[in-house]
């Protein structure tokens, strides 16, 4: 089944795709592997999430904002590169969470986007390599951060 029709079944609904706040641009493709810059908990009335998890936010709240990310990254995928069917697998995430120094379940947060790529791509193509760790402060206090690289058909 395809990730556009998956979408649709899933009744998710996907923030406008976040313009660079800084110098960069938000996807490279180089050969089959397409990188994407990190993205932010973007609501879609263009809201973040913020605050610190383990402090301001619970872990709950955190894998939310991780899920959050998640669909701004499906949004940006789809901007630019036309479809969602063009993505044949996640390869890698880096999930980075705005954590209190005493938290330490970054791993449970950033399943929040991980689970929402299997429902998407399935789990053979939708979980790939991952890194989850803790950060202080992300920009303007956003409670996670994640960037990706997928495979392209």
């Amino acid at each position: 089944m395809s990730a556009e029709t998956r979408i649709t079944q899933l009744n998710l609904t996907l923030p406008k795709a976040p313009k660079p706040v800084a110098v960069y641009k938000p996807l490279v493709i180089v050969g089959s592997l397409a990188y994407v810059s990190g993205h932010g908990p973007v609501r879609t009335d263009g809201t973040l999430i913020a605050g610190v998890v383990g402090r301001d936010l619970d872990l709950e709240a955190g894998k939310q904002a991780a899920r959050q990310v998640g669909l701004a990254l499906l949004s940006t995928l789809h901007e630019q590169l036309g479809s969602l069917d063009r993505v044949k697998r996640v390869v890698k995430l880096l999930g980075m969470v705005n954590s209190a120094p005493d938290f330490y379940d970054h791993p449970k947060v950033i399943n929040g986007c991980s689970e929402l790529f299997a429902e998407v791509w399935g789990p053979d193509h939708g979980i790939g390599a991952r890194s989850a760790v803790g950060m202080g402060p992300l920009p303007g206090n956003i409670a996670v951060e994640i960037e990706m690289i997928v495979e392209l058909v």
